[in-house]
């Protein structure tokens, strides 16, 4: 594959991690989760409720399967979102 073909592919992989990161973001903020796209949009930083604690930084991973967290110890899959949005909020909740 030569160099533009790469990119082109890198590109196209960037835009579907972000349109999944987006579904789940609207998904968390139906729950009323505070969520912030961060780094070029490619994790979706979530806030506890209320502000305590540390936000909790989801991405998009497992060769974009699956929302990863938790050091990628926690997954769920991408074809999901309200799953996740509801394990995500159960999560942070506590």
């Amino acid at each position: 594959m030569n160099p533009i073909d790469v990119m082109a592919v890198a590109y196209m992989n960037r835009t579907d991690e972000e349109r999944k990161l987006l579904r789940l973001r609207h998904e968390l903020t139906q729950r009323r989760i505070h969520t912030e796209l961060r780094d070029n949009n490619t994790a979706l930083l979530v806030h506890r409720p209320g502000g305590r604690g540390l936000p909790l930084w989801v991405f998009v991973g497992y060769g974009g399967a699956y929302f990863s967290w938790q050091y990628a110890e926690k997954r769920h899959p991408v074809n999901d979102a309200p799953g996740a949005a509801k394990v995500l909020a159960e999560y942070v909740s506590r």
